[in-house]
């Protein structure tokens, strides 16, 4: 798998925060029961790395990604709990480099031009722009779009319901990481039918005109 697939399974990817394992299955199901498929759990709490393994034993449906993947002890225990894929919120050559020497699928983080040009070098042209509307947003997206004609983005970080129609009518952008799927009142009242809502509203998410 590419990580430029995962844009073929709806505009937006969850990025997810998971404090209690027992949230880990319903959550999951919740999300793609709302058409979400593709699934980033981020490694933000003490029980991410057993939720995800939950998810990949029990939501076979789902793509899983692991999320936060900041070195090469959390590429190989995301790649050992099952994941499919990762998402780093910066990039080094050496993260790069391993990733692909284990067949974990990677999508860099990167704000700066040097940044981008680091992760060509190592052949890495679809990326996540973070922290996308601290670092520029829509703007900087446009500016990228000419040096950097062939990278594709996936913007993440301060992206919303409302805005990301915008982020996805930009040619270099193929889909959005959003935090807003799982809110986190609304995880702890394990209100899952309110996050099948939020997933069907980002599933049908189009590009503005």
């Amino acid at each position: 798998m590419s990580t430029l697939d995962l844009a073929n399974h709806g505009p937006v990817i969850p990025v997810i925060v998971i404090n209690k394992v027992e949230d880990a299955v319903p959550m999951a199901e919740a999300l793609l029961e709302g058409g979400v498929k593709v699934l980033e759990v981020t490694l933000r709490s003490p029980v991410a790395l057993q939720a995800m393994e939950q998810i990949a034993k029990h939501v076979p449906d789902a793509i899983l990604g692991s999320g936060t993947v900041r070195n090469l002890k959390d590429a190989k225990a995301s790649k050992d709990v099952g994941c499919q894929f990762a998402v780093s919120p910066g990039y080094t050559s050496e993260l790069g480099r391993y990733a692909r020497e284990i067949g974990l699928p990677l999508l860099p983080g990167v704000s700066t031009g040097s940044e981008i040009m680091t992760a060509n070098a190592d052949d890495y042209y679809f990326l996540k722009l973070f922290p996308a509307v601290a670092v520029g947003g829509i703007n900087l997206l446009k500016g990228f779009a000419g040096p950097f004609a062939d990278v594709k983005f996936c913007p993440t970080g301060g992206v919303s319901v409302e805005s990301a129609p915008q982020f996805l009518a930009l040619p270099n952008v193929v889909v959005c990481g959003g935090t807003w799927l799982t809110p986190a009142d609304a995880v702890a009242r394990k209100d899952w039918a309110h996050i099948t809502k939020l997933a069907k509203e980002a599933s049908a998410i189009v590009a503005a005109k």
